[in-house]
C-alpha cells in the first residue's frame, strides 16, 4: 500500500504572511496526520556558528543538545563558557524563528501552546547502538515514560541544517487508528496503584493516565514487532538540507533512518485547542475502547 504523507508548502521566510485559507487548509492537513513539508525554508547558521557542526560539542550523555523548556539551561554540551553561550544562543534563535513560523501558519494554536524543548542533534543516527525501546530507527508514536502528557499534543518542528548535502531519512507509517486497531489488542492493562506508585517513586513527572499507559504500550509493541517495521505500509522520505517540517509526532508514526545535524523544536498544544480535537490520538483511542481515558 502506497502512501504520501507530505503536504508541501512554499514558504522561504520563518516570518511569512499567510492567508487565512492556507492557514485552514494547513491545520486541517495537520491535524489530519499530514506532514507539512516547508522544503525552501532554512535555518541558516552564522559564520561563528559553523564551528558547531560536529559532534565534539555532545558531551556523549545525551543524543541531543537542548534547552528544556522553560529552564533554558543547555544540556548535553561540552566546550567554554564562551562557546556554550554562542551554542546556546543559535538553538534560543531557532526556538525565536519556530514560534514566529507557527505564530503566522498556524494561529490557531498560537496562544495556547507551551515551549518544550529545543534541541541541536550533532550525531549520526544510524549505527546508534540502543534498546529496542530507544530505537527511533523503528516506526513508532512519540510518547515519553517519565513525562506523561495526558492527551497533550506533541507538536515538532525540524530543520535539517547538515553542511555536507545529506538528507535527513525517515520512513513514516499507517494512520495512527489504524495501528491503534492492531495493536491494542496486545496492551498490557494497568495495574491497581501502578500510576501513583511510579509518581510517587519518581519515575515519573506526574501521574500516569491511562491514556499514557496505553500510548507508551502502542509505541512499545510497534517498536518490538519487527514484522510490521518491515512489511506495514510506509513512506521513505529524504527531507535535504535547508528543508524544514512540522507534524504531530504523537500521531504520525515515524522513524529516523539517518542523518546528522538537525534542529527540532518541541510545542505542546492542549486537545481542546485543536481545530478538531477529534483528530487527536486520545479521542481516537477513546472511540476505539469506547469510553473516556482519564
Amino acid at each position: 500500500m502506497t502512501i504520501n504523507l507530505l503536504e508541501e508548502l512554499s514558504l522561504t521566510s520563518w516570518t511569512p504572511d499567510v492567508d487565512t485559507a492556507t492557514q485552514a487548509r494547513t491545520t486541517d492537513a495537520l491535524e489530519s496526520g499530514r506532514i507539512l513539508y516547508l522544503p525552501a525554508l532554512p535555518f541558516i547558521l552564522a559564520a561563528h556558528e559553523q564551528r558547531f557542526l560536529s559532534a565534539i560539542w555532545s558531551n556523549g550523555n545525551s543524543k541531543n543538545i537542548y534547552l528544556r523548556g522553560s529552564e533554558r539551561g543547555l544540556r548535553g554540551a561540552q566546550g567554554n563558557t564562551e562557546d556554550l553561550a554562542a551554542l546556546q544562543a543559535m538553538i534560543e534563535r531557532y526556538a525565536r524563528y519556530c514560534q514566529t513560523l507557527i505564530a503566522a501558519l498556524l494561529p490557531y494554536y498560537a496562544a495556547h501552546l507551551k515551549l518544550a524543548n529545543t534541541s541541536f542533534r550533532p550525531c549520526e543516527i544510524s549505527g546508534r547502538a540502543s534498546s529496542y525501546r530507544k530505537d527511533d530507527t523503528r516506526l513508532h508514536a512519540d510518547a515519553f515514560p517519565s513525562n506523561p502528557t495526558g492527551g497533550t499534543r506533541i507538536l515538532r518542528v525540524f530543520t535539517n541544517v547538515n553542511p555536507y548535502g545529506k538528507p535527513r531519512s525517515w520512513r513514516v507509517g499507517e494512520p495512527f487508528a489504524e495501528m491503534a486497531k492492531k495493536f491494542l489488542p496486545r496492551a498490557r492493562r494497568v495495574w491497581p496503584g501502578e500510576a501513583s506508585l511510579l509518581h510517587a517513586l519518581h519515575i515519573t513527572k506526574r501521574r500516569r493516565t491511562v491514556y499514557d499507559h496505553l500510548m507508551l504500550e502502542l509505541h512499545d509493541k510497534v517498536k518490538a514487532d519487527l514484522d510490521y517495521q518491515q512489511n506495514a505500509a510506509q513512506q521513505h522520505i529524504d527531507f535535504p538540507p535547508g528543508a524544514s517540517w512540522i507534524v504531530f509526532s504523537d500521531q504520525v508514526l515515524h522513524a529516523a533512518m539517518s542523518g546528522q545535524f538537525m534542529m527540532e523544536q518541541t510545542l505542546m498544544l492542549p486537545v481542546n485547542n485543536l481545530r478538531n480535537p477529534e483528530s487527536s490520538p486520545l479521542r481516537m483511542l477513546e472511540k476505539i475502547i469506547g469510553h473516556i481515558l482519564v
